[in-house]
């Protein structure tokens, strides 16, 4: 879903691995090992999509990584989480509108829109659903862990 590219570089002096997103330029992340790049870039992208729905402004959709970036996935909640505020967005909904649609109250609908919280997929799926868009999941085989198991 949400694939967001990642530029690695090392700093020489430190041997610490600054880490970079195009799509999302005032976002920087560190990582101290090889191993931990992709967690430290994957924490850095969710924290600041909770950020960017705590202040409603709409979430960028990523673009498409080139030669020599990383693409870095987010959580499927994380994904469902940023589609709901984009699409609250675009369709001008509230949060009190929500949860009118949803037959909840405000702090569920604060629960729902919050990247740290473990909400039902079934949840957003239905509030996606009201708003006019549709939940699609794919899965895929990632081609550098292809094994004969």
């Amino acid at each position: 879903m949400f694939k967001y590219p990642a530029a690695v570089a090392i700093d020489e002096e430190t041997g610490e691995y600054e880490i970079s997103f195009r799509d999302l330029e005032n976002l920087h992340s560190v990582a101290f090992s090889d191993d931990d790049i992709e967690l430290e870039a994957q924490e850095a992208l969710t924290a600041m999509i909770g950020e960017l729905i705590d202040t409603r402004k709409r979430v960028p959709l990523p673009s498409q990584a080139v030669k020599g970036e990383l693409a870095i996935h987010l959580p499927v909640l994380t994904c469902l989480k940023a589609s709901l505020h984009n699409a609250m967005i675009n369709t001008g909904t509230r949060k009190a509108d929500l949860a009118r649609m949803l037959n909840q109250h405000g702090p569920q609908i604060d629960r729902l829109l919050d990247v740290r919280y473990a909400s039902k997929v079934e949840t957003l799926e239905q509030a996606l659903y009201l708003l006019g868009y549709e939940v699609s999941v794919s899965v895929s085989m990632l081609v550098n862990k292809q094994s004969g198991h």
